[in-house]
C-alpha cells in the first residue's frame, strides 16, 4: 500500500500493474475537490493512447493494481 497525499497527486505518474490495450503508462492530468478542497476523485490520462479515465484517487494506494512512476 502507498502512503499518498492526495494533494500532491497532480501530474504524478503511474504504471498498471496489468495493462489493457497497451495502455501501461498514466498521468494524473485533474484532481476533484469538494467545496472543502478535499479531493475526491482524479482524472488519469493515458499515455500511449491520450484516453481519459475519472476515478477515486484511493485507487492508486493499491500496489496490486497501481505502482508509483513508470516502471
Amino acid at each position: 500500500m502507498h502512503r499518498l497525499n492526495p494533494a500532491k497527486l497532480h501530474l504524478s505518474k503511474w504504471t498498471a500493474v496489468r495493462p489493457c490495450n497497451r495502455e501501461k503508462h498514466f498521468l494524473v492530468t485533474e484532481l476533484y475537490r469538494d467545496e472543502a478542497g478535499t479531493v475526491l476523485e482524479i482524472e488519469l490520462q493515458a499515455v500511449l493512447t491520450g484516453r481519459s479515465q475519472r476515478c477515486d484517487w484511493r485507487e492508486l494506494k493499491d500496489a496490486g493494481h497501481w505502482l508509483m512512476g513508470w516502471q
